[in-house]
């Protein structure tokens, strides 16, 4: 686990988690966004998970372990690292984040399914529906092919069994998402934004048609749209898998500008 703990710390301080993508390390996604440089400014705590699968250094999305609550698995050691930074630091619990683009945002997706209890909120770019790359098995980081290439669609409803299998029993509280992907995406392709909405509009129960439509937002070319107060989406035309982070968009989604008992939080939802 990397941290990184800013000299001065907000009260109560929110933490925020940023897994890397595929051949990415933590040190790699410390230097290549300014969310750390933004933690200086706001008082968070930011959460560099490393991802223990040499082969690629990929996050692991498909074991039966990662995918259940409490099973173990690449997603669990991520919540044992929040859990420390709570209780080392007296964290916030109730504004608790995560956000990553491709493995790092297929993590945020399982993070957000599988660990509801944890998260506030989460933000994937570039990712894939929670369950998508599952082996049903207790293969680790396994690859699906026909995941990344749009090939698995399923209804509303399939996803939202396959959110609720990850941690049965569960009525609790469900962080808010905003899942963002390129239109000429090639290595998970664009359907994969389709699933993430159809999963996320009926686990959180929202519209299933947009509520809202803003153009050329957050940036030229890319529509975004909101299905409620829980869930948006934005398709980022003419952009690869190499989509660009906008750190100020993701700081203003998670209320991190904030201080005090107004911010958004899983009290304040």
């Amino acid at each position: 686990m990397y941290l990184y703990v800013p000299n001065k710390l907000a009260p109560n301080p929110p933490v925020f988690v940023n897994p890397h993508w595929c051949h990415g390390t933590a040190q790699a996604a410390f230097s290549g966004t300014q969310f750390a440089t933004l933690a200086d400014t706001y008082g968070y705590i930011m959460i560099f998970p490393n991802s223990p699968n040499a082969a690629d250094q990929c996050w692991d999305v498909s074991s039966d372990a990662t995918l259940t609550h409490n099973g173990g698995g690449d997603s669990l050691a991520i919540v044992n690292m929040v859990k420390y930074v709570l209780a080392t630091y007296k964290a916030d619990p109730n504004r608790v984040f995560s956000m990553g683009t491709s493995s790092g945002a297929m993590m945020t997706n399982v993070l957000l399914g599988v660990y509801p209890d944890i998260f506030a909120a989460g933000s994937a770019w570039a990712g894939v529906a929670l369950g998508c790359f599952a082996a049903n098995s207790s293969a680790v980081d396994l690859w699906s092919n026909d995941c990344a290439t749009g090939q698995i669609i399923k209804t509303g409803s399939q996803w939202k069994s396959i959110v609720q299998a990850a941690y049965p029993g569960y009525k609790g509280f469900r962080p808010k998402m905003w899942v963002l992907h390129g239109t000429d995406d090639t290595t998970l392709y664009p359907q994969n934004l389709q699933e993430e909405i159809k999963e996320w509009t009926t686990v959180l129960a929202q519209s299933t048609s947009p509520l809202s439509t803003r153009l050329n937002w957050p940036d030229a070319n890319w529509t975004t749209w909101d299905y409620g107060s829980k869930f948006r989406a934005t398709s980022a035309a003419g952009v690869t898998h190499n989509i660009p982070t906008n750190e100020s968009v993701v700081i203003d989604y998670f209320d991190l500008k904030c201080q005090g008992r107004s911010c958004y939080s899983r009290l304040k939802a």
